[in-house]
């Protein structure tokens, strides 16, 4: 086992071979343990490349094909559940982050990954936040739960766009599950949330960007869990605010059945949230720092107003819950910079406000270690099997440094380990490098 091979610290190897036996039974066969065990040492182990040829080089340079071979069957076609998996590694590392502080958010969030060809699972031509713009590329949604300090993924999924979902032949080809069908982002990380709530998770305030908050199905959906949320909104989103309210539904008499829409007319008409930002008095806007940056403290200027949405007032929908549009609008800029909507109680002060929404920035700490140290977006397969699986060891082992940074060593990373392997034959060449032999 490429584990028994580390030089690491006594007392760090025995802690990641006791993580490696609690993630066991989720592998749901003894011969899968010793694969589950080595991926996952892989992608802990230094190197460039975290896709299995390159590994199965790192740890057994003298067997590297039958190595190869393992990891590809473990990741590409082996049965077990990532759910379980998941579910194993939370049930391990959420007590670890939990010894510094209790759980305060839970983060949705999407990474994509940048495609040259067109037959991995679920490549499309769609926005990519990686690269600013729309791109050949795979959309993950995952929802992750986070302390003040930490975070962790505990669900994901692979958004399958509409042209994915409605193709049998490329679903076939990629081994999409028949279950599987289009859904929109938010879908997928409303489904995330319940799943999350029926297991028990402690729970947090749901944080998300615009693409979810703007959806009103996903902010209906997440308070209907009875979780708090504040999650990002368009400048075009309209509130009810200040002297602007909607007229009372239409009298009906006799024994008519009273109305339920609220009315519009030019004096009675809802703001944008750009509208309401600029109406607001210089006294509504306050100075506020949350956290420490790599350049000193963080601050910004915001205002909270409490509002009411105005979405399906003049309709059957009925009145929204009242709630807080929080706007955010630094000193020098020429227009706001930031919207959301938060259903956090009404006596909540403005600072805490702000600090919990910002906490956001964690899952894209997490996404950069994940795709930089561990590996997360090298895998080269392309069916759906094999991109979840790779995903759900890279947070195992993800999840193992942050444990570790939780409970013993705040600098846990991939190379502080100690872990090491034979080296590499100097005449190893993985497929698909200038010299070598193509294969099919």
């Amino acid at each position: 086992m490429a584990a028994q091979r580390s030089s690491a610290p006594a007392p760090q190897q025995k802690r990641l071979a006791a993580y490696f036996d609690w993630l066991a039974p989720a592998a749901g066969h003894a011969d899968r343990i010793l694969p589950l065990q080595n991926y996952c040492t892989g992608l802990l182990l230094d190197g460039e490349r975290k896709s299995v040829e390159p590994m199965a080089a790192r740890l057994a340079p003298a067997a590297v094909q039958a190595t190869h071979e393992s990891l590809h069957h473990f990741v590409a076609q082996s049965p077990w559940s990532d759910a379980k998996m998941l579910r194993q590694v939370r049930s391990y590392v959420l007590p670890a982050l939990q010894k510094t502080g209790p759980v305060t958010a839970w983060i949705v969030d999407e990474t994509g990954f940048v495609k040259s060809g067109t037959h991995s699972v679920g490549v499309a031509r769609q926005y990519c936040g990686r690269v600013g713009k729309k791109e050949n590329c795979q959309i993950a949604v995952s929802l992750s739960v986070a302390t003040a300090h930490a975070s962790l993924p505990i669900s994901w999924g692979l958004y399958l766009p509409e042209s994915w979902a409605s193709d049998e032949e490329r679903r076939r080809q990629a081994g999409v599950p028949a279950e599987v069908q289009f859904q929109t982002k938010p879908r997928i990380a409303l489904e995330q949330i319940q799943q999350a709530v029926q297991e028990g998770v402690p729970r947090g305030v749901v944080l998300a960007d615009s693409v979810y908050g703007t959806d009103q199905e996903f902010r209906a959906g997440v308070a209907e869990l009875n979780v708090q949320y504040s999650l990002g909104v368009k400048a075009t989103t309209t509130v009810w605010a200040l002297e602007r309210q909607p007229l009372p539904p239409k009298p009906r008499k006799g024994k008519a059945r009273q109305a339920r829409r609220l009315r519009r007319d030019a004096q009675h008409r809802p703001y944008t949230a750009e509208e309401l930002a600029r109406a607001l008095p210089q006294e509504a806007w306050r100075g506020v720092s949350w956290r420490e940056g790599s350049k000193g403290r963080l601050q910004s200027r915001f205002a909270a107003v409490w509002v009411r949405p105005a979405y399906g007032d003049d309709r059957q929908i009925g009145v929204q819950p009242e709630q807080w549009l929080l706007i955010e609008w630094p000193e020098g800029e020429p227009e706001p910079t930031r919207y959301g909507l938060s259903n956090l109680p009404a006596k909540t002060p403005l600072k805490r406000l702000v600090r919990i929404t910002k906490q956001r920035w964690v899952m894209e700490r997490d996404y950069e270690e994940l795709k930089q140290e561990v590996g997360l977006g090298h895998y080269e397969g392309r069916n759906w099997r094999g991109f979840h699986h790779h995903a759900t060891l890279c947070i195992a082992a993800y999840g193992f440094l942050m444990a570790e940074r939780n409970r013993f060593s705040p600098s846990a990373h991939v190379g502080h380990l100690r872990l090491c392997a034979p080296g590499i034959p100097s005449a190893f060449r993985p497929r698909g490098s200038p010299g070598t032999r193509a294969t099919a």
